[in-house]
């Protein structure tokens, strides 16, 4: 990543659904799924960027010496790479939506049990509404308050993410991303 430019709403604030995919879109630049190595690298800048800005002092230790602590303490699977699940640690998102969602299909059998639970007119894609009664059954498993623009902004977020060829809809290809 050449360009200069800030990443989208990286501050210390609680992000939304919706901005934290736009800061990992924003560091994943090459869509693999990780951010690593140069990535990693700017993800790191950024953030002491966003920290000194909030006022804590970040000069005390080098720059490598920081990363490695960094990638001790959020790289859960010590791949040296952050994972989305790993970023929404990290990153104060809201309601840790992303890390729920994650968390409720962590298997390959329980993301194929939801597959076929929500794909109700077995059409073989998980359709706008269907995802919608899958994320609305999440919430409440997890005891997540959410009202019905909030529901509908996790369910837009979700095809934003994994709607690859942007049909509306989500085929098991996509979703098993």
């Amino acid at each position: 990543m050449a360009s200069p430019q800030q990443a989208p709403h990286l501050h210390l604030a609680e992000l939304t659904a919706s901005q934290f995919l736009d800061v990992w879109r924003h560091f994943d630049a090459d869509g693999n799924g990780y951010i690593e190595g140069k990535e990693l690298e700017n993800f790191f800048q950024e953030l002491e960027s966003a920290r000194k800005g909030a006022g804590v002092d970040s000069r005390r230790d080098h720059l490598g010496d920081k990363m490695k602590e960094f990638m001790h303490k959020y790289d859960k699977n010590a791949d040296g790479k952050i994972e989305m699940a790993e970023l929404a640690q990290i990153l104060p998102t809201e309601e840790n939506f992303l890390l729920c969602f994650r968390q409720h299909v962590g298997s390959s059998s329980e993301f194929m049990e939801a597959w076929r639970r929500y794909d109700t007119d077995r059409s073989g894609y998980i359709e706008a509404n269907e995802l919608k009664g899958f994320l609305s059954d999440l919430l409440k498993k997890a005891n997540r308050p959410y009202d019905e623009p909030k529901l509908q902004e996790y369910t837009q977020t979700i095809l934003r993410m994994f709607d690859m060829n942007g049909d509306g809809k989500l085929g098991l290809s996509e979703m098993s991303r």
